[in-house]
């Protein structure tokens, strides 16, 4: 028996596993993530604007980032908490509609933001005297706006698409979040403009920044290869090891996801790479940025022997 999107009320989320030891257990590891992403990324937050060492448009972006990952898991972790302890495992078709969108919205607006801290990096490494002058604040505020703007035009794209879908059978997410490929496999029938939908966002919000983000590194890399001294090229290549290792793990995963096709998916492997790059990335990126960082540890240095 098939049925319209429009009778669908509400979706069931499996979440990872129906055991309750299990679950109670994911409940403890998850909350955990959850406060250090909340803790890191606030205090990272806090540092970049009461210190003023750290005004500079290098930790705008990633403040910004900071700002972005603390929305970015409150899309997914209260949600997935609840289901870890609940046997209410539902979620109304409005809410799987408004998760799915911020969820689309930050994840792409995030791929732009990373895209234009490349370039940053890109401006600081080649043009190190000119740098305040060739990143303006007035620059830096337009490129943020651009990364949302970019983000959440696409995500409307993606999630009026997606919605007006004709889900048949059950209504059984399986996974801990609405995704494209858990409904995907709910859908009736996909229709080829719907994959369509699919590869030009994937183009526009994933590839495209990616093809950036490589073109900036293959114009550091020239400029840190023409540097003489093994010091200087160390020095300058690690201004931007904490984006690139940043990039590489979200990206990653990113595209391991969606650049398959929907006969690809596998949903039990997807759960644990979309664990990834929806929980464990927000709470990664402080510790990538503040532990390999000397400005941020000094100002953190400062902010306890004040407190």
């Amino acid at each position: 028996m098939q049925r319209s999107n429009h009778t669908v009320t509400e979706f069931i989320l499996l979440g990872f596993t129906t055991d309750p030891g299990m679950q109670l257990g994911l409940f403890v590891v998850f909350l955990g993530v959850h406060s250090l992403t909340v803790v890191g990324n606030s205090i990272l937050i806090m540092l970049i604007c009461n210190d003023s060492r750290l005004h500079t448009p290098m930790y705008f972006f990633i403040g910004n980032l900071s700002f972005l990952d603390l929305w970015y898991s409150s899309v997914y972790t209260p949600k997935i908490l609840v289901t870890c302890i609940s046997e209410d495992k539902s979620i109304s078709f409005a809410g799987c509609l408004c998760q799915f969108f911020f969820s689309a919205g930050l994840a792409y607006s995030e791929c732009y933001l990373l895209a234009a801290m490349a370039y940053d990096r890109y401006v600081a490494i080649s043009k190190p005297l000119l740098y305040a002058q060739a990143m303006p604040g007035r620059l830096c505020i337009c490129l943020v706006l651009y990364s949302y703007t970019g983000g959440f035009v696409n995500a409307i794209i993606l999630t009026s698409n997606t919605f007006t879908l004709d889900f048949c059978g059950d209504n059984v997410i399986d996974d801990f979040f609405c995704d494209v490929p858990p409904l995907v496999k709910l859908a009736c029938r996909v229709r080829d403009s719907y994959q369509a939908v699919l590869h030009f966002l994937l183009a526009s919000n994933v590839i495209s920044p990616t093809v950036l983000i490589l073109a900036s590194y293959l114009s550091i890399i020239a400029t840190i290869l023409r540097i003489r001294s093994t010091q200087g090229r160390l020095k300058a290549f690690s201004t931007c090891s904490s984006h690139l290792i940043s990039v590489t793990l979200y990206y990653g995963s990113i595209l391991y996801i969606y650049s398959r096709p929907s006969s690809g998916y596998s949903l039990e492997r997807d759960k644990i790479v979309s664990t990834f790059y929806t929980v464990l990335f927000p709470m990664l990126n402080p510790m990538i940025y503040s532990l390999r960082n000397k400005d941020v540890k000094e100002a953190l240095k400062k902010f306890f022997k004040s407190a």
